[in-house]
C-alpha cells in the first residue's frame, strides 16, 4: 500500500502544513485511492502532491472536526463541477450523514440537495463496527476527544497490510489494541509534554513505546512546539508530501 501525507498538520497551520488528509493507494494500481481524514484544506493539498481528487472513490473520517472533516463539501461540490460519475462513499462517526448536509447547507446553501451526476452515499462507523468500503476494511475505537459525535480509532485492512491511526484523542488503552501488529502507525503527536485536553503527547506515546506493537510509528497533526522538538523524538514524524511504502 502506498500511503501519501498530503496534509500533516493541525487545525491551525502549524509548520506551514496542511490539514489532516491521508491518501493511500493499495497495490493493484488500477483500483481508486482512498482518503483517511479530510480536513478543510485537503483538495489544495491533494493538488500539491497532483493526486486527483476525482480519483478519490472513498473518504474515512476519524471524528467532525473541521480540520479533519471539512474538506468534504468542497470534494463534493470538487466533483459536481467537473463532472465526476464515479461514486463517493463516505465513512465516518455516527451522525456523520446529518453533519455533512449541515456543513454544505452553511458554506453553500442548497448545495445538498442538487442533482449530481454521482451517488454520494454515507455510512455510519459505529465503535467497536467494521464496515467495507473500496475493498478496504475499517475497524473503528471510540476514543477521547469530544466532537459532537463518537471519536474514533482506526485500523484500515487491504491487501495484508494494515494501517493504524489514533485521530485526536487523549491517551487511551484502547490504542494498544488499534495499533497492535499494524504496518504503520499513524499517532497524533500535538504537544511534547504539555497536557492539553483531549490530544496526545509525545510523552504519552514514548511511556507506552513498549505496548505499541506496530511495524512503523509516525507522528502528525504537530503543534509548532511538537515541531520544534521534532530532532528530540523516539518516532519519526510525517510531513506533508511524505510517501511510504507499507
Amino acid at each position: 500500500m502506498t500511503v501519501t501525507f498530503a496534509g500533516s498538520g493541525d487545525a491551525f497551520g502549524s509548520g506551514d502544513r496542511y490539514q489532516a488528509c491521508i491518501h493511500l493507494r493499495g497495490p493493484d494500481r488500477s483500483e481508486p485511492p482512498v482518503l483517511l481524514d479530510c480536513g478543510a484544506t485537503s483538495l489544495l493539498a491533494l493538488r500539491r502532491q497532483r493526486l486527483d481528487p476525482a480519483e478519490v472513490a472513498a473518504v474515512v473520517v476519524s471524528h467532525l472536526h473541521g480540520d479533519h472533516f471539512g474538506g468534504l463539501p468542497f470534494l463534493v461540490l470538487n466533483g459536481q463541477f467537473s463532472g465526476r460519475t464515479r461514486p463517493l462513499s463516505v465513512v465516518g462517526p455516527s451522525g456523520i450523514a446529518e453533519r455533512l448536509t449541515a456543513a454544505m447547507e452553511c458554506l453553500f446553501p442548497g448545495s445538498s440537495s442538487v442533482s449530481r451526476g454521482f451517488p454520494v452515499d454515507v455510512v455510519d462507523l459505529d465503535p467497536g463496527a467494521t464496515a467495507t468500503v473500496a475493498g478496504m476494511e475499517v475497524t473503528a475505537w471510540e476514543v477521547d476527544h469530544p466532537s459532537g459525535a463518537p471519536p474514533l480509532a482506526l485500523r484500515l485492512t487491504l491487501g495484508g497490510k494494515v494501517i493504524a491511526y489514533t485521530g485526536d484523542t487523549a491517551w487511551t488503552d484502547s490504542l494498544i489494541e488499534v495499533a497492535a501488529d499494524s504496518d504503520l502507525f499513524i499517532a497524533e503527536a500535538y504537544y511534547w509534554d504539555k497536557a492539553v485536553p483531549y490530544h496526545l503527547r509525545h510523552t504519552d506515546l514514548a511511556a507506552h513505546l513498549d505496548q505499541l506493537a506496530s511495524a512503523r510509528i509516525l507522528l502528525t497533526h504537530m503543534s509548532s512546539d511538537m515541531l520544534n522538538r521534532q530532532d528530540e523524538a523516539s518516532f519519526d514524524s510525517a510531513y506533508d508530501g511524505l510517501v511510504v511504502e507499507v
